[in-house]
């Protein structure tokens, strides 16, 4: 039987409060008319509008949503590829790899930030004509996704009896019939969860970003650190308010197609 206890429910609603507080002010500030301070002097849209004539804004949300895109589509092959040979192959040291493919999502971003900015680093003195850019931050964006995906694939994968492929196996289908009609089906919750969960994380990464970026590769996040250097004004509470819009609704549709994974399983 659940108790219902009133301090639990009261220390719940804190740490909502304590949580999403900061980005509830920053979306109720992003309709204020005043350009600076903290004074609100009236309600406006007008924020939003003129993000439509911001020419570096538009610019950057070009590269936002082409780097995610691009390094998630990446990703994602490259991530179920490893989680479908982490689940059904046996090779030495596996379990050793099981468990460094956990390290990069548990090293801070400031340290493989810089570990990527060295790596590309040396490729410059080798590679002509290889300069930082959106080419160097996709490539960094990939690196840091694949471990995500292929933790999230690799969990539906283990909830999957291994003996529907054996019986597909014994009605004569061959491993590519096998993988196309039993196999993969039953991935593509885990592929589109890890693709969603990959594909926030490029949304909002900033650090990473930062540090691999190049000439006219400005993301949403750079572009709002930069601006937030010479005052913090309502057009940029308006940029971080549509990110966090998107960023939750994708969170809610992970959490979504997660729920329904567990209830087919």
């Amino acid at each position: 039987m659940i108790r219902r206890s009133p301090a639990t429910a009261l220390i719940a609603l804190l740490v909502l409060v304590f949580l999403y507080a900061p980005l509830v002010v920053v979306i109720i500030y992003s309709f204020n008319t005043a350009r600076y301070g903290a004074e609100w002097h009236g309600f406006t849209v007008d924020w939003y509008l003129r993000l439509i004539h911001n020419d570096p804004a538009i610019a950057a949300t070009i590269n936002t949503i082409e780097l995610a895109c691009t390094s998630t589509f990446f990703s994602v092959l490259l991530g179920s590829i490893l989680a479908y040979g982490m689940s059904r192959y046996e090779f030495p040291f596996k379990r050793l790899f099981h468990h460094v493919l956990h390290v990069p999502v548990f090293i801070p971003d400031i340290v493989m930030a810089v570990a990527l900015l060295l790596f590309f680093a040396v490729l410059r003195k080798w590679l002509a004509g290889f300069e930082l850019g959106m080419t160097t931050m996709t490539l960094a964006h990939i690196t840091f996704q694949i471990p995500f995906i292929a933790i999230v694939v690799r969990a539906r994968m283990a909830d999957c009896d291994p003996q529907l492929e054996e019986a597909a196996a014994d009605l004569g289908a061959g491993p590519w019939l096998t993988f196309r009609h039993i196999t993969f089906p039953l991935m593509v919750p885990g592929i589109v969860a890890g693709g969603l969960l990959a594909f926030t994380l490029s949304l909002d990464d900033f650090v990473v970003s930062f540090f691999t970026s190049g000439p006219g590769s400005t993301t949403l996040p750079i572009l709002i650190y930069s601006s937030v250097k010479r005052g913090l004004t309502p057009d940029i509470n308006a940029i971080a308010s549509l990110i966090v819009i998107v960023s939750a609704l994708t969170v809610v549709t992970v959490a979504w197609l997660r729920g329904r994974t567990e209830v087919k399983t």
